[in-house]
C-alpha cells in the first residue's frame, strides 16, 4: 500500500478538518512526510514544515514530538531547527547493512551451493524469528526453497539456532520465556531444556543442524554471521533432502559452512567474537 505525501505547493487552510480525529494511516502518513521534509532540508523550524505541509502548527508540533520521543528527530531549543535523530540513523543503517548483506553474499551462496550440491541461504533475526534475505537453489529437482522474506522459527531452523548458539543460556531463555515453541515433527526441539543442550553442541563444533525438525525429510548445516561488533546479525546454511544429507556428510559440510560463514563476515567488516 503506498502513502500518499502532502505537495510542497499546499496551501494552508485545512484547520476544518485536521480538527476531526485523524486515522492512524493519516497519522503515519503526515509523520512520514515530516521525516522526508527534515531530512531533505537538513533541518526544519515548525513554521517552515507548517507552511510546507498546509498542516497547523499545532498539529505539526504534536507529531514532532512524537518523533522525537522515538528517537527519529531532534529540537535544538535556541535555533528552533528539527533534525534528523539517531534512531532515524539506525533504522537506514541497519537497511544499509542487509542491503549490503544480500548483495556480499551472493558469491558466497553460489559457491557454497556449487560445493555442497545444495540450496544456499542467508537469512537474519527479527523479533525471535529467521527472515530468510537471500539464496542460491540448488540446481536438483528436488531441492530445498526459501521464498525471500519467508519466516521461520529460530528453534527450529538451522540458522536461527546458529544465531541462538552466539547468545548466553540466560538470553536465550529471557527470549523465550512465555513462547510456546512450536511442534513441528517429532524431532522439533520444543522445550528450552533440549534446546539449550543442542546448543551445547553447536558451540562446541562451530555449525549448527536442522535435523528434520522442521520439515520431515529436509536437513539443514548452518553458521552465524557477524557484525564489526561481534555479535551475531545473520546466518548461513546449505539446506537439503536428507537422503542427501546423510549425518556422515553433515558432519562433512559443517567445517565448509562454518569457514564460508568467516569468510563472508570479513568481506562485510565484521569479526568473529574471539577475534575482537
Amino acid at each position: 500500500m503506498a502513502l500518499q505525501g502532502t505537495s510542497l505547493k499546499g496551501k494552508r487552510g485545512r484547520k476544518a478538518n485536521e480538527n476531526a480525529a485523524p486515522s492512524s494511516v493519516q497519522v503515519l502518513d503526515r509523520s512520514l512526510h515530516l521525516l522526508k521534509l527534515i531530512a531533505d532540508a537538513d533541518g526544519s523550524t515548525l513554521m517552515d514544515l507548517a507552511d510546507h505541509t498546509g498542516m497547523a502548527p499545532s498539529t505539526v508540533h504534536r507529531l514532532l514530538t512524537s518523533l522525537a520521543n522515538h528517537g527519529m528527530l531532534t529540537h535544538d531549543p535556541e535555533s528552533g531547527d528539527w533534525t534528523i535523530g539517531v534512531g532515524a540513523f539506525e533504522i537506514g543503517n541497519a537497511f544499509l547493512r542487509y542491503r549490503k548483506l544480500g548483495s556480499i553474499s551472493r558469491p558466497f551462496l553460489k559457491r557454497l551451493m556449487d560445493e555442497c550440491g545444495e540450496t544456499a541461504n542467508v537469512g537474519i533475526e527479527d523479533e525471535g524469528d529467521v527472515v530468510f534475505i537471500s539464496q542460491i537453489e540448488s540446481h536438483a529437482p528436488m531441492r530445498a526453497f526459501f521464498r525471500p522474506g519467508r519466516r521461520g522459527p529460530i528453534h527450529a531452523s538451522g540458522i536461527g539456532k546458529a544465531i541462538l548458539s552466539t547468545w548466553s543460556d540466560t538470553d536465550i531463555a529471557q527470549a523465550l520465556t512465555g513462547k510456546t515453541l512450536a511442534h513441528f515433527t517429532a524431532h522439533t526441539l520444543d522445550t528450552l531444556p533440549a534446546l539449550l543442550k543442542d546448543i551445547q553442541h553447536i558451540r562446541s563444533r562451530g555449525w549448527s543442524i536442522d535435523d528434520e525438525e522442521h520439515t520431515l525429510g529436509m536437513r539443514c548445516i548452518a553458521a552465524p554471521l557477524f557484525n564489526e561488533l561481534g555479535e551475531a546479525i545473520a546466518g548461513i546454511s546449505v539446506s537439503g533432502p536428507a537422503v542427501r544429507l546423510p549425518k556422515e556428510k553433515l558432519n562433512l559440510l559443517g567445517p565448509v559452512i562454518r569457514r564460508t560463514a568467516d569468510e563472508l563476515t570479513k568481506a562485510m567488516g565484521g569479526r568473529r567474537p574471539d577475534e575482537l
